[in-house]
């Protein structure tokens, strides 16, 4: 993020951008000009015309700069004539000095523009996989406002082992996942993408949460073990911590089981209310010798007017430079009253601000706030 935030900010000063900039070429080239025109024989300033292409590299593009090598290399010219030395060997070698300078400041510009074109085609291909991997939340499900949120730790990363779903089944609920797969890089994106496509392809038919999570883990580690054999791979190391939840659109609660997640909380006006489980979970992949009766559903008041907000743990554990953990029971409470994409905007400024634009693990958010509940339709079709 670090460094989108510096290509963006630079690209911002290019000439086409910000053409004040050029003042400050264009100045230099004429302050030279006169001052050395004016100045006694013995003072000589045409060799600072070479900061011209130099300082117009850091805003502009090629053509720009070769424009200001050019405005460079006639200035140096003008002087030459003007004080009568053109044809002295002096004069002669800064002409060709500026022009091998101002060749060398567009053969740079062209370089970097090539360069900067590949990173913004490999973002819009990150950019792209993300939106197939990680669908953005929807905005509204029955009762339900939501607004998901995914801060990549790595600069130009767009996912990670940070994951969030959602799905409506068949019985008038919300089924939430939040989760967090161990690792970073490829596969931890792999991993990402199976719990997502399990999760999509099961949450609207599982009949039960505990059903649910025994096809998570069960997916999960058949993937981590169908290639054991070959490439003797410890797999008892690849796990995923997880949430799941399910919100009917009628009942004022929120069932949830937890598998190794932090808790989710509510924000009730200015109170926040930990929904701690009585029974928390080995995480997905861990999970093998669980049945449907080991996993516990738990229940919670999630009234309308609520907002529940789901995190990983890359929101907590994040560090400033002074080591101080992010205070995110303390932050949330104060935006309570926004809507979900809202809350989370102002948590992520925040959160960025606290740790100075720099997270050492990806972070993900959820925020749902319930609105007042309807009476169920007498028809138990969708």
């Amino acid at each position: 993020m670090a460094l989108r935030a510096w290509l963006d900010a630079r690209r911002s000063w290019r000439a086409g951008h910000a053409p004040a900039l050029l003042v400050i070429p264009l100045g230099l080239i004429v302050t030279v000009c006169v001052v050395d025109v004016l100045a006694p024989p013995h003072i000589h300033l045409g060799p600072l015309l070479v900061a011209a292409p130099a300082i117009t590299v850091a805003f502009g593009g090629a053509r720009t700069t070769a424009v200001m090598g050019a405005l460079a290399v006639a200035a140096q010219v003008l002087i030459g004539v003007l004080r009568g030395v053109f044809d002295t060997a002096n004069v002669q070698a800064q002409i060709a000095a500026l022009i091998v300078v101002s060749a060398v400041c567009v053969t740079v510009c062209v370089l970097r523009d090539r360069r900067e074109q590949q990173l913004h085609q490999v973002r819009s291909v990150a950019e792209a996989a993300q939106r197939v991997l990680l669908q953005p939340l929807p905005s509204r499900a029955g009762p339900l406002r939501i607004a998901g949120l995914y801060i990549p730790a790595e600069a130009e990363a767009e996912l990670g082992g940070d994951l969030y779903a959602a799905a409506r089944t068949t019985h008038h609920s919300t089924r939430l996942l939040i989760g967090d797969v161990r690792g970073s890089g490829l596969g931890a994106i792999s991993k990402t993408a199976l719990l997502l496509g399990a999760f999509r392809a099961a949450a609207h038919r599982q009949a039960t949460l505990p059903r649910l999570a025994v096809h998570l883990d069960a997916a999960f580690r058949w993937d981590t073990s169908q290639w054991g054999s070959l490439t003797e791979q410890d797999t008892v190391e690849d796990f995923a911590t997880a949430v799941l939840l399910d919100i009917p659109d009628h009942d004022p609660v929120v069932h949830l089981i937890s598998c190794g997640h932090p808790p989710p909380v509510i924000l009730r006006g200015n109170r926040l209310i930990p929904l701690v489980a009585e029974a928390s979970h080995l995480p997905i992949g861990f999970g093998g010798a669980f049945g449907l009766a080991d996993y516990h559903v738990q229940t919670f008041p999630f009234e309308a007017g609520d907002l529940l907000l789901l995190y990983t743990d890359g929101v907590i554990e994040a560090r400033n430079t002074d080591g101080l953990f992010y205070p995110f029971t303390e932050r949330a409470p104060q935006w309570t009253t926004d809507d979900p994409d809202t809350l989370l905007r102002h948590l992520q400024a925040d959160l960025l601000a606290h740790v100075h634009a720099h997270l050492d693990d990806d972070a993900a958010l959820v925020a749902v706030r319930r609105t007042a509940s309807t009476p169920p339709p007498s028809d138990p079709a969708l």
